[in-house]
Parts: structure tokens; sequence; C-alpha cells
């Protein structure tokens, strides 16, 4: 998969050194050590992945659904073998810990799993004598040459929200992963040469814009999948649909926990924090926003403050350490930058991450958790997603009023409430505007077997990953009316 230091891409069933020239580094977000380079791909090698895949999708769309299946129960054993060294895979070039890193490899291999039940979740149904004589069926066929374009915070997890659906169901695809993190995809790739799947049936092209717009414009690529900023995901939702395909498009978030006075106050401090500094808050469901309702606000205040200032900060891969760096220097200064803002603005910083160092890593792209209190309901701060290890505290009198807050917002990826009522959990599940909605959880992360869903400004399209909306987007719809004259 590599040539000289520079990751290669993967087309038509061989590993093939891009010719573009171009390259960017690959660097240890704890350490700033280079790991590799990446190529920058240009569009002429996406015409040899695209013309590739569909040769292939000629032949892959009459092999047996029951047949395609047996590469993803190959792959599922040899991500179980590969766990702990893509794991750490993961963790060098990501920067999360080794914990969360094993995770979200978990929540990837529960993927594959659910896409080996292909044959059910791509089954069509039919009606006998509609008419006299007339029976009418409708099936599920593949699109052919499929898409994904992923994100950086999860390199190992997201491709598997596409890749193992888009072929069980009978396409080829193409991903183009995070120019910041693709030697996790690179390593997927090489397992899934493995396992004998057949040449053009999936291809790993490296790149960046160049690369992505190649992708939406090429007229075989029939659907596209991305996940990353809202910005992008309108970008990319816009160009893919204008060029009439099929697109889902995750956006950005800023999900609000809402803490009920009968909550568990210790029990919601320990998950909120997890919630909001996991993974360094950079994932699309990180709690960012916490909104205590009535008497919450002190007992619950003190309690996150003390978890934030606790957390261990560190290289991912170092015992004891719950929380790694975010991923470029660039997105440390974005972040510090977003803090001193929301001082300027009124919030208080009640934990302050900045100006801190990791002892032997001073190098890294170390931010230590961070509380803003009293943070403006419609400034600045309450509307922009950070992505970092902060988190705006508000107050709001009554849960109504808090449930406003939260469907103010302009983003409706996740909204999560912590309480005893029954009744409270009820009319928050009701009437909270946002897609995937917890109760007593911190991240309201769905099952492979159910969508996730995202709503807003935090998605774009009508079908979302996983499951059976996968089964939809990645098979178009043939009926079929017949009549056999006896």
């Amino acid at each position: 998969m590599t040539n000289k230091d520079q990751l290669q891409n993967y087309i038509n069933g061989e590993w093939r050194r891009s010719g573009s020239g171009k390259s960017l580094n690959v660097t240890n977000p704890a350490n700033a050590e280079l790991l590799t380079q990446v190529p920058l791909s240009p569009g002429d090698e996406v015409e040899q992945a695209a013309r590739a895949a569909a040769a292939a999708a000629r032949e892959w769309r009459s092999v047996p659904v029951t047949e395609r299946v047996q590469y993803l129960f190959k792959l599922k054993n040899l991500l179980e073998a590969d766990l702990k060294e893509m794991a750490r895979t993961i963790t060098n070039e990501c920067g999360k810990t080794y914990a969360e890193s094993l995770g979200e490899l978990r929540r990837g291999i529960e993927n594959v799993e659910v896409a080996c039940g292909a044959p059910i979740l791509m089954q069509g149904y039919n009606n006998e004598d509609i008419a006299r004589g007339i029976d009418e069926h409708m099936f599920r066929q593949p699109l052919g040459v499929v898409a994904a374009i992923t994100p950086f915070n999860f390199p190992g997890m997201i491709p598997l929200w596409f890749l193992p659906y888009a072929i069980a169901f009978g396409n080829c695809f193409i991903l183009k992963p995070s120019e910041k993190v693709p030697m996790t995809s690179a390593r997927l790739f090489e397992l899934l040469d493995q396992t004998g799947l057949p040449p053009g049936v999936v291809q790993l092209v490296h790149g960046a814009k160049e690369t992505v717009d190649a992708l939406l414009d090429h007229p075989a690529v029939r659907a596209i999948s991305f996940v990353g900023s809202t910005p992008v995901a309108k970008y990319v939702y816009s160009r893919a649909t204008a060029s009439g395909k099929r697109a889902q498009c995750q956006g950005g978030a800023k999900n609000a926990i809402l803490i009920l006075p009968d909550a568990d106050m210790q029990m919601t401090a320990t998950v909120t924090a997890e919630s909001a500094f996991g993974c360094a808050g950079q994932r699309c469901l990180a709690a960012s926003v916490a909104i205590t309702v009535g008497e919450a606000r002190r007992s619950f205040t003190e309690a996150i403050a003390e978890a934030a200032a606790s957390r261990q900060v560190g290289c991912g891969l170092d015992a004891g350490v719950e929380m790694g760096p975010v991923i470029t220097a660039e997105s440390k200064a974005r972040i510090e930058g977003l803090i001193e803002r929301g001082r300027r603005q009124g919030a208080k910083v009640l934990v302050d991450g900045r100006g801190k160092q990791v002892k032997g890593y001073e190098q890294g792209n170390f931010l230590f958790p961070t509380v803003l209190q009293n943070v403006e309901p419609g400034g600045e701060i309450a509307r922009t997603e950070i992505f970092g290890p902060v988190l705006s505290m508000m107050h709001a009198e009554s849960i109504e009023q808090a449930i406003e807050m939260v469907n103010s917002s302009r983003y409706g990826n996740m909204a999560c409430l912590f309480t005893s009522s029954g009744a409270a959990a009820r009319k928050f599940r009701h009437q909270v505007a946002a897609g995937n909605v917890g109760i007593n959880v911190g991240v309201a992360a769905p099952m492979a077997f159910f969508p996730f869903s995202g709503w807003k400004e935090s998605f774009f399209g009508d079908l979302h990953g996983q499951g059976r909306h996968a089964a939809e987007f990645y098979t178009e719809t043939k009926v079929v009316v017949e009549r056999w004259p006896s």
C-alpha cells in the first residue's frame, strides 16, 4: 500500500502509485512525527477507478447475494484478527485513545455484520392476481457504482457505514478517505484485498478537493455518501444532486444535553464529560451544550467542572490517558480562538484547557477540557460547531424553555435528557427537533441496524447510513407487471 513512504491508490484489484506528483504529509497529532505522505490524486485517476468499477459492476450485480456476503464474513474475521493493530493505526494518525479506537472499530464491525443480512434486507415483495391472471412484483436492484467521502474523526468506522452495504447489495464502491488520516483506510483495503473480492468491486483513491469534485461529477458514479462539516456537506449535496446522483450528506452539529433537577448528578456529570471530551470532542455526536433546568444548575456545574479538570490528557497509546490531542495545530488554534471569543462575549471560562502541555509530547496538538459558563443562547458560541473539547453551559427555568433553546438551533443531530421522570422523557423525545435522541445517555449513537439520523442542517438527503436505510439508498426499485396467457 506504500511506495517509498507514500500511500498508493487501490484500483482494479491492485496498488497503484499516483502520478500526480503532489502529496501532503500525514503526521501524528500527539508528537508531530511524520507518519507517511498521501497523494493528491487528479481527476484522471478517479476516471481509472470509476471505469474499473463500472466494468466490474456488470458482473458483480449478477453474483448471488448469498455469495456476495461471503466476502463480508471473511472481512469480519480479518478485522477481528487485525483489531489491535488497526486500532494503533487510528490512534497514531487520529490522536484518540487506544480504547476509543477499539470502540470505533467495534461499531464498524457491527455494520459489516448487519450487511451480511443483505439477502433479507434487499428483499422485494409481490402480489398475485392484481387483476385476473396478472401478477405484480417489486425487485431491488443495485445502482452500479457508488462512492463515499469520509472524515478524519472516525477513519475506521465511517467507511464501514457505507462500504459493506454497498457491495452486499451488488454495487461497486469507491472510497475517498480524509487526507488527514489515510492510513487506516489503506489498511482496510489491504484486508479487503485478502478476501479475494473480484477486481474493481472496491477502489481506494486518495486526494483532496480535486479528487472529490471528480467523483461528484463523474457520470458513472450513481450515489455519494459524505460525512463532514455542514458547509462542505451542502457543497457535496448540491454538486452531486446537480449531476443527478443520489446523495446522503451528514453535516455538523451543536448537540445539547438537558439536565433536570431530578437527574442523578454524579452519573450525569460523568456521562456528559465522556460525551463532551471523549475523542477530544471531535465527533458528530459530542455534547457541546449543557442546559441545566431549574435547581440543577448548582450541583451539575460543580460536578462537571470537577470531571473536566480531572480528565487525564496525553498520548492515546499511554496507559491511563482519557483524552488525546485534536487533529492539527490549525484546529487547536481555531478552537482556542473560539474560547477567547466566548469569553469576550460574556461567558465565564470555568475550566480553561488552553496553554497546557503534556510532558514528553510538547509538539502535540493538546487542548485540555474546557467549560464555558453563562453562554448566551443566541450568541456566536451557542451557534458555532466548535468540534473540540469545549462544553458550553446555559440555563433554563423549565423543560419547555430548554426544549425551545434546543429547537432554535439550525442543527438537529442529537439531543439528550437526564432525568428520573418518565413524563419528562416522553415530552422531550416527542418535542425535540433532533434525529438522534438520548434519555440518560450522553452519546445517542444508533446501533448498526438503525439509521444514523440527523435533522435540519445536520443532514442533507432523505436516506441515512446503516440498516434498512442503506438497503433503500444503495438499490433502486423495479416493478414488474406480468401476464402469461394460458
